[in-house]
């Protein structure tokens, strides 16, 4: 039986940490746990592939010697590990330089009130019946379609976590977690061309998760529409993302509000707080207390409360992103974001995806980006992308070998509808995005 992650107090050994530094002289310090326990069953044409257990343990200590720091880190929870690896936090400590900017975030910040979230949904599967529902799932897609010629991979996933933050505030807080995972990528063929695609459902309650036969249509359908995809001229077009690939464009805007990025001065919306950054009808907010929520949480890894709250509103920057430590770099106060956004919601407009379609007329549907091609301190952006050609409000062909370019600040500026075709899965929720002209390179 796959052992759970009950099975650790990780609260102790945080808690006995936390006094061993203290009596070792540390003026503060903050020690974060992790236990992750799962597995991975992956088939392939009707074979198992590869099955993966992962059980992995990591303890983080960090302590405080006025303003200089030192961390140490043990993948073995035993006392004398620990002991171990906190002497050595204080030796690395005693022998850095000082930084008026380091310590624990402040006292009267951590978080005191903390819910249930309903994150932990453990799954009653073994890697062996996770084989077996792979199975299903990959012949399910081959059955569908005579173009479906192969797959990549079909795999199911199932892990469960516990995450266990303290501090010498006195703040001690506990996250128990699972992430449950059903994804299947396919290969079809026709006129000796191959496309690639997948479709996949990921949830913390496997009771969300979406069935196989589905989750096979799906993936069969993109793979097939892949297919007799041709190459365009470059032109400067709208064009829409969809929701899954939307997720990208509100990750760089989180970049861009990040506080490690805006104290190194590295990023294009830096100096914009309480600027318009995009049209008036679009609002950004986060909220950590969603239930069952992958970015889900009651405090940030400073132990800082979370809080629902507004980054954009009526198009104009409400907030960065910010954990103690670059608050202070900024002269400002943490937001409770120092591990990033949890849970980022943008509220969608009243059109669904074929109706985007029509208010574009004609343009570029995007359904994949590929490439690194970003840069947060100008804004400059240019990524190769996959998707589909569109006339008079219609899909009319798939096209491959293209590149898209613009400028964030462009790019945010001139978008024209959010849909309401909202992916949950992950930690954004976001619908496709229409844009206004970028210039799509092709032949």
């Amino acid at each position: 039986m796959q052992q759970t992650i009950h099975d650790v107090n990780l609260k102790k050994l945080v808690a006995e940490a936390i006094a061993i530094a203290k009596k070792e002289g540390a003026s503060e310090v903050e020690v974060s746990a992790n236990l992750d326990d799962g597995f991975t069953s992956i088939v392939r044409m009707g074979e198992i592939d590869t099955v993966e257990y992962q059980r992995d343990r990591e303890i983080d200590i960090t302590v405080y010697f006025g303003h200089k720091k030192g961390s140490a880190t043990t993948t073995e929870i035993k006392p004398e590990s620990l002991m171990i690896t906190i002497k050595k936090a204080c030796d690395i400590a005693k022998f850095t330089g000082e930084d008026p900017y380091n310590g624990l975030a402040d006292k009267a910040l951590m978080a005191q009130y903390l819910p249930d979230l309903s994150l932990y949904h453990p799954w009653d599967l073994s890697a062996e019946q996770g084989v077996e529902l792979a199975l299903a799932c990959e012949a399910k897609a081959r059955q569908l379609d005579k173009r479906i010629t192969n797959s990549d991979s079909v795999s199911v996933t199932s892990f469960q976590a516990k995450y266990v933050y303290g501090n010498s505030h006195g703040f001690l807080g506990e996250i128990n977690s699972t992430q449950h995972e059903i994804s299947c990528i396919l290969i079809a063929e026709q006129d000796e061309e191959m496309e690639r695609d997948f479709a996949y459902s990921l949830a913390r309650d496997p009771k969300d998760l979406i069935a196989i036969e589905k989750i096979a249509d799906e993936a069969v359908s993109k793979t097939i529409s892949r297919l007799g995809a041709r190459k365009i001229k470059t032109c400067k077009v709208p064009v829409i993302f969809i929701a899954e690939e939307a997720c990208s464009l509100w990750g760089h805007f989180v970049s861009a509000i990040a506080g490690s990025q805006l104290y190194r001065k590295s990023s294009f919306l830096l100096d914009c707080l309480e600027k318009q950054i995009f049209p008036e009808f679009i609002h950004l907010y986060e909220d950590p207390y969603l239930l069952k929520g992958m970015g889900s949480t009651a405090f940030d890894s400073d132990g800082v409360a979370t809080t629902k709250k507004y980054f954009i509103s009526k198009g104009f920057l409400k907030s960065y992103c910010l954990g103690a430590y670059s608050a202070r770099k900024l002269g400002m106060q943490t937001t409770g974001n120092a591990d990033g956004v949890h849970n980022l919601i943008i509220e969608p407009g009243e059109k669904d995806l074929p109706q985007l379609l029509k208010l574009m007329d004609r343009g570029l549907l995007v359904t994949e980006v590929m490439g690194q091609g970003v840069n947060i301190l100008t804004g400059d952006y240019s990524r190769g992308a996959r998707g589909f050609w569109v006339e008079q409000g219609k899909i009319q062909f798939p096209v491959s070998e293209i590149t898209i370019a613009g400028n964030l600040q462009t790019m945010f500026r001139s978008l024209i509808a959010v849909g309401n075709d909202i992916d949950y899965r992950g930690n954004i929720h976001t619908g496709s995005v229409l844009l206004g002209q970028l210039t799509v390179a092709g032949n």
